[in-house]
């Protein structure tokens, strides 16, 4: 196919692109992300047109600048900017006008000059060192060890097991694991010392022959020149006075030495071939337990050919986190256990035992004091302080096998610690599995807040993919067989997770819910989308016949009073109280208008109103609303509600009274706000560090535009 008919073709599927985002192309409503997953597989089976797909994409984004068609940037932009990491050359003419288009997004709002300066900046280090961003990538998605770039990413899909279907479960299993199959250490190496070179040399690098030496080598060869390769790109990418002219040199002495290991002849000079971009290292969970994604974080931050045995790993956890002395386990060089005892454990303060039992002693005396053997028992791995520490490089850490005692810490080793590994955190499911998360990431941060473990280590990140439940005349096989061999599951989520950069975040808020047995204590939980509650049905008969008198007097629904705190424009609180009844209520924490405040809460009371006529008595239900961020509701006639967090039946209160809602707090500014009132003198709240540290609890869940101004 000639060039002019390849640009024609490749401008006809941008523009597509263009009329999906409208919302005029057939496809806008179902199979979304499909155009773009083709335009992007039309151009791997051809890698030499990448430079024509990023020139056409930069037009378009400059006429979409132009003409203020704002919504047309940032698909455009991502795309671009994905074609271009995994494009084997791209011309430094071609990448400056790209460099200069991202510039110009710095004059206009959030989140277009957010994206625009991060993109800036990874073209600047691109121009410099060609290969950058597709070598860093490789290296941190399939845990490649490089000094240089030492970083480590992987993606945990968490699905919720009641919405997704055994077909789709088995369908992504299986497009995972079809995934990782070609995927060795090896291969991806090998990748990024080809990619680098293509980058760097173009038209001057013979990618067959260089394919054909790598393939000849041993694996430690290849190791070697990944290395050198490696060290070269992130040195050009880290001088000041790098040049792309100087940086080419570095590799095509590389590259002539890797060469040189093959026979002359063996292989003809080809052209740019291009390097496929392999998919992250991504894991699927059924989210199961409560405790899951906790385990699997700390597995990732010591993997688990380091660990103990497996079947340990389902033991409690929260063990560990009062110890003050460091347990190993007997697949350690140094086994420590824990000893128990009833008594001082000081021999000469027990009662001697009889002569025959004695052991052989060199000194007569037996004044001198020694520790009476104990009962050992065998922690848990994930409830052992070493078994943490071992996954930490961290200079100046103890070995494991030592004893440690509660001391001040020393200023140094704590500083030195860096957030080596990136977890992917995608959630498939509904509002029932982002509750799920809210309660995770409020545990996690109320034990981060005890010890921190996985904060100085791990930068966490959040994605989420609504999945609607699966309508009953669709078949179960319908969404596995084209997409798993093609693999579109996998690169759709690679994708998103590659490129969905900007953070949306949402409040967490607290519930406190009063129960009528005064014997039942309170119970706290949190919840991140919605809140409903209705009018709990009388159980016994003496409760049913009086429900059905007061039902006849005043109306279905029971009596509440409502006190909150209204939100108005002024941000000045002000405190209302009402008097109603209700047959029940619904808390909205995300509103269903982008354009509304993402931190406030959106209550509907479903109100009766009496109405007396000539007829009779009526009544009518009436939907009170309101917004706030801080309610209390409570029942006057000691009349139970039934309470549902997040659409979760799992999560569904009974003979509840009373309850009281508000953003929940950050576990971090809630232990500092305890210490600065305990050592204040005059017991200033915002004193110390507190003003510093966020108030509320928000949890950031990417997108690939944020929101938008």
């Amino acid at each position: 196919m000639e060039s002019t008919e390849v640009e024609s073709e490749i401008l006809r599927r941008v523009r597509s692109l263009l009329r999906q985002l409208d919302g005029h192309h057939p496809a806008c409503q179902c199979d979304r992300g499909m155009l773009r997953w083709t335009l992007h597989k039309k151009i791997d089976q051809n890698p030499s047109n990448s430079s024509m797909l990023v020139s056409i994409l930069v037009k378009e984004l400059e006429r979409a600048e132009r003409g203020d068609f704002r919504h047309y940037i940032i698909p455009l932009l991502h795309t671009l900017m994905y074609t271009l990491i995994k494009a084997p050359c791209i011309s430094d003419e071609l990448c400056g006008r790209v460099y200069d288009f991202c510039k110009k997004l710095l004059t206009l709002p959030k989140p277009f000059c957010t994206i625009g300066l991060d993109y800036a900046a990874r073209l600047k280090m691109e121009r410099a060192a060609p290969g950058t961003l597709y070598q860093r990538m490789v290296i941190a998605e399939q845990s490649l060890k490089s000094d240089p770039y030492p970083y480590q990413e992987k993606i945990f899909i968490f699905a919720d097991p009641e919405l997704l279907s055994e077909a789709i479960c088995n369908a992504l299993v299986t497009d995972t694991e079809a995934a990782q199959v070609a995927q060795s250490p090896r291969a991806c190496m090998c990748y990024v010392i080809t990619h680098a070179m293509e980058a760097a040399l173009g038209e001057g690098c013979d990618s067959s022959g260089l394919k054909a030496s790598l393939q000849a080598m041993s694996l430690s060869e290849v190791e070697h020149w990944f290395q050198q390769v490696v060290a070269a790109v992130e040195s050009a990418g880290h001088e000041a006075s790098a040049d792309r002219a100087q940086h080419a040199a570095r590799l095509e002495k590389i590259h002539q030495a890797v060469l040189s290991s093959l026979q002359a002849g063996n292989a003809p000079l080809g052209g740019l071939q291009g390097t496929p971009l392999p998919n992250p290292n991504i894991s699927f969970h059924l989210w199961t337990e409560e405790e899951q994604l906790w385990k699997e974080l700390v597995l990732f931050i010591r993997p688990a050919a380091q660990s103990c045995e497996p079947e340990c790993l389902s033991q409690e956890l929260d063990a560990f986190e009062m110890q003050d002395i460091l347990c190993g386990c007997e697949c350690c060089l140094q086994p420590r256990f824990s000893v128990l005892s009833t008594d001082s454990g000081i021999e000469r303060d027990l009662p001697l035992p009889a002569e025959d039992s004695l052991p052989p002693s060199p000194e007569p005396e037996h004044s001198r004091l020694h520790r009476k053997g104990g009962m050992r028992k065998k922690p848990s791995p994930l409830e052992s302080v070493a078994f943490l520490q071992a996954g930490c490089n961290g200079a100046g850490l103890k070995p494991p096998g030592k004893l440690q005692r509660r001391a001040a810490p020393a200023p140094g080793p704590a500083a030195l610690l860096q957030r080596l590994h990136t977890a992917r955190i995608l959630l498939l499911g509904d509002d029932r599995i982002l509750g799920r998360l809210a309660r995770a990431y409020h545990s996690l941060r109320k034990r981060e807040t005890r010890r921190a473990f996985l904060t100085p280590r791990l930068n966490l990140q959040f994605y989420y993919i609504p999945v609607v439940a699966e309508q009953p005349s669709t078949s179960p096989s319908s969404p596995s067989k084209h997409l798993v061999t093609d693999l579109f599951l996998t690169d759709v989520i690679a994708y998103y997770a590659r490129m969905g950069t900007q953070p949306v975040c949402f409040q967490v808020y607290a519930v406190k819910l009063f129960f009528n047995d005064p014997a039942q204590e309170p119970a706290e939980d949190v919840f991140l989308t919605e809140l409903r509650s209705q009018v709990q049905d009388s159980t016994s008969p003496r409760e049913l016949s009086l429900t059905k008198k007061k039902t006849a007097l005043d109306g279905p629904g029971i009596d509440l009073t409502v006190t909150y705190r209204k939100v108005v424009l002024s941000d000045r609180a002000k405190e209302l109280a009402l008097a109603l009844r209700s047959t029940g209520l619904l808390m909205k924490a995300i509103p269903a208008d982008e354009a509304e405040d993402l931190l406030c809460l959106n209550v509907t009371i479903t109100e009766i109103i009496r109405i007396n006529n000539l007829s009779g008595r009526s009544f009518s239900a009436v939907a009170n609303r309101l917004r706030t961020q801080n309610i209390n509701i409570r029942s006057t006639e000691q009349r139970p509600f039934t309470v549902c967090l997040d659409k979760d039946s799992r999560r569904t209160y009974r003979n509840v009274i009373s309850l009281e809602v508000s953003p929940c707090l950050e576990p971090s500014y809630c232990l500092q706000k305890t210490r600065t009132l305990k050592l204040s003198l005059h017991g200033a709240e915002d004193g110390g560090l507190v003003k510093y540290l966020p108030k509320s609890l928000l949890l950031p869940i990417n997108t690939f535009a944020g929101v938008i101004q």
